[in-house]
């Protein structure tokens, strides 16, 4: 009784409160008693409404427990908790805080002895129930709430003897206690928990400091039950949509539990948004949109040993999405309707989210992931139509358009080694059977996925026909990539070839067209390819010029335009100066007589008035025997083997730049004559000896190496001496 002052307002009397203390560190057995005896006088002044003296009993009870050693600490609690809980029962806000403010001093106490007998179930419920309060002065009442739920936290979670502070029932009223105090400061900011103290800290800031250490604490087992209060708290306050609530939410938990936890995150999100399949687009599309940042987050883990299960729940919801779009109502009943607007939005929020998790994984589950992709597309022919007895074809053709725009954001960040990896025969070949599909948006997809594969440099975003800004391979093609292009070339480039008959190919068709090749003639820099790439580009040529091909003024002006492009790159990549010279000098004529024939100006809305002509002069000449224009439309894949080789071709090269008609012949005649004389010296240098080759190329070349600039004598030059290391290496002894 002494430590009682006369005047509450005097406070504790100190000298007394030292003697009481020494008196219970050396007789602990006397504790329980005495903190009865303080419990009892607290309860009498606070029945007397004599707050003063209640404010000193309390602080004396948390000196005693303060000073206690851990061994003794059982014999105060149990009175202490009791009259905490008087305080908080009472209907003084200033008592509550008291009574916070000494349960947090008492949760800081680590103790090493067990206890059995103690229960938290009133202080959560009280200090939750603090957190909604709309008293006179509601951010301090809140603050307390909170820092009392972050003293239950700390208190329980390190003791398995305590009460299971995880279990649902507490789960479910902590998390929307702190949620609603982060939701109503959406803006505060970020802070460091040392930065400032607890009292002059907002709701939401001292919000965001409790959830943080409750998940941080939490374990594989309690993951769940923390994550199901948050989703039914954004689902019950419609906070899918809106300010970015429900991601900060997302971002504060990945940031705050474990990383090798953070799966458990993803396959709850997965399971809600299969469980909200038939919710307004709104709340899908904000569920989605906390799966993509959830994905950005934890770049290691995120996605857990159920990878393709991510893709396919995600892939599910487009096909369903389609749905609703085309059949206006997003449930069965056709209840509740849709629009066409929050369905692509939608869409482009899985699109983006399939990207973003693809960019977590490896490089050999990404090759999974597309092949996955490719498995659920429909295929013409291949696989059956996705699109529902309601939807019909348009809902097969928009499946295939929204998986395409997944396949592309996942080939985006594939970073492949070579070709042979990056497009296997099972995944090329459904690929490629899109170019021949009538949906221009279709077949631009197709070419721009090939494009991000094929581009392991980068090149596509900066393609132009000045080399010198492109990134050029040093090394030589791979064995691989060779490999890739034995296999696979003639059917890419038939498709090609094809894909620029389509009447409706416009403007960023033929671009992506030559994005296509420039990239790979520079990623597969070799003398093959860059030899097919121009007979490609030349068959090209004549398709445009051709008069039995039903093509538009519009398209015969952009493939033209797609060949002059294509060709200005693949002749400074290896061929002789005198191509590069050629193709400029065609290109200088096109601008001051055919401008429309050049990219800049083809495609243009004045094109598709004007009478297509084409002039020999405005031609790119070679050799006609670079190539075999009919070996790109024929459909017989044994067709496409029987090509040139390359010292074929390359032995065509002596004669191929000459296109000014000579005064007095008809261009007819000249043209007649010089195929004539094309295929005598092709003929020739098929079936002619060794020594009869030297002879000829002899008497017009002294010497090895190529002269400064003479037109055609780098060929000519190349021409003898290949031919001599052939006769060297099928020469019996070698010694040629």
């Amino acid at each position: 009784d002494n430590i009682f002052p006369e005047d509450p307002e005097d406070g504790l009397v100190k000298a007394n409160m030292e003697k009481l203390t020494f008196f219970a560190l050396s007789a602990p057995e006397k504790l329980d008693r005495i903190a009865a005896y303080l419990s009892e006088r607290l309860t009498r002044e606070l029945n007397r409404h004599r707050y003063g003296y209640v404010c000193i009993a309390m602080e004396a009870l948390e000196q005693l427990l303060l000073a206690c050693h851990c061994q003794s600490i059982n014999l105060l609690v149990e009175s202490f908790l009791s009259t905490l809980r008087l305080l908080l029962e009472a209907d003084k806000p200033h008592l509550h805080i008291l009574a916070t403010n000494s349960f947090v001093k008492f949760a800081n106490i680590e103790e090493d002895t067990p206890s059995y007998h103690r229960s938290y179930d009133f202080f959560v419920s009280r200090f939750s129930e603090m957190c909604h309060s709309e008293h006179e002065d509601p951010e301090t009442i809140r603050v307390s709430g909170i820092r009392g739920l972050q003293g239950v936290v700390r208190k329980t979670v390190d003791d398995e003897l305590q009460a299971n502070i995880w279990e649902p029932r507490h789960m479910e009223q902590i998390v929307p206690a702190l949620l609603l105090n982060l939701e109503q400061h959406p803006n505060s900011s970020r802070f460091s928990s040392s930065s400032s103290s607890s009292s002059s800290r907002s709701p939401a800031e001292q919000t965001e400091v409790c959830f943080r250490e409750l998940l941080g604490r939490a374990a594989y087992g309690h993951i769940n039950n923390a994550i199901k209060p948050v989703l039914m708290h954004l689902d019950s306050h419609s906070l899918w949509e809106g300010q970015g609530f429900a991601v900060r939410c997302f971002q504060i938990i990945m940031f705050s539990i474990q990383s090798q936890h953070s799966h458990l995150v993803v396959q709850q999100l997965l399971g809600h948004l299969d469980a909200n399949s038939r919710s307004p687009p709104w709340v899908r599309a904000g569920i989605v949109e906390v799966l993509s940042e959830v994905a950005v987050i934890k770049a290691t883990g995120s996605v857990g040993p159920t990878v393709l299960e991510v893709f396919n729940t995600l892939l599910r919801q487009l096909r369903q999405s389609v749905h609703y779009q085309l059949t206006g109502f997003y449930d069965n009943a056709g209840k509740h309707k849709t629009s066409a607007s929050q369905e692509r939005t939608l869409q482009d929020a899985v699109i983006k989210t399939i990207g973003s998790f693809a960019n977590t994984l490896p490089v050999y589950q990404r090759s999974e992931v597309m092949l996955f992709i490719m498995g659920k597309i429909p295929v013409p022919g291949i696989y059956p139509a996705l699109g529902s007895p309601n939807t019909g074809f348009e809902g097969s053709r928009m499946i295939q358009v929204m998986l395409l725009k997944s396949l592309l954001q996942v080939s985006e960040r594939y970073e492949s080694t070579n070709l042979l990896t990056a497009l296997p025969s099972s995944f090329l070949e459904p690929l490629l059977s899109f170019t021949l599909m009538e949906d221009p948006e279709i077949r631009l997809l197709v070419l721009s996925i090939l494009t991000s594969l094929i581009d392991r440099h980068q090149n596509s975003k900066c393609v132009t026909v000045d080399v010198s800004v492109l990134e050029l391979k040093e090394d030589t093609c791979s064995k691989q990539d060779n490999l890739f292009m034995r296999k696979h070339a003639q059917r890419l480039y038939r498709h090609i070839y094809l894909t620029c008959k389509e009447e409706t190919s416009g403007r960023s068709h033929y671009h992506a067209l030559f994005t296509l090749l420039t990239v790979l003639g520079v990623e597969l820099s070799s003398e093959e390819v860059l030899v097919d790439l121009m007979r490609l580009v030349l068959a090209l040529q004549d398709l445009a010029s051709s008069s039995q091909e039903c093509l538009s003024v519009l398209n015969r002006c952009g493939v033209h335009a797609l060949c002059a492009a294509s060709l200005c790159v693949l002749a400074k990549l290896g061929p002789p100066l005198a191509l590069q010279q050629h193709v400029a000098q065609v290109v200088e004529r096109r601008q001051k007589k055919a401008p429309h024939l050049l990219p800049e100006q083809a495609l243009t809305k004045t094109n598709m008035k004007t009478k297509f002509s084409l002039s020999k002069k405005l031609w790119i000449f070679i050799s006609t025997h670079w190539y075999d224009s009919h070996i790109f439309s024929e459909p017989n894949e044994d067709r496409l083997s029987k090509r040139k080789s390359v010292g074929d071709v390359i032995s065509d090269c002596c004669v191929f730049f000459r296109v000014e008609t000579p005064d007095g012949l008809s261009k007819s005649g000249v043209e007649e004559e010089e195929r004539r004389k094309r295929l005598q010296l092709v003929e020739k240098f098929q079936t002619a000896s060794f020594e009869e080759i030297a002879a000829h190329c002899g008497s017009r070349v002294s010497v090895l190496s190529p002269p400064p600039c003479s037109t055609g004598n780098h060929y000519n030059n190349f021409c003898v001496f290949r031919c001599w290391c052939i006769k060297r290496l099928d020469h019996p002894d070698g010694t040629y």
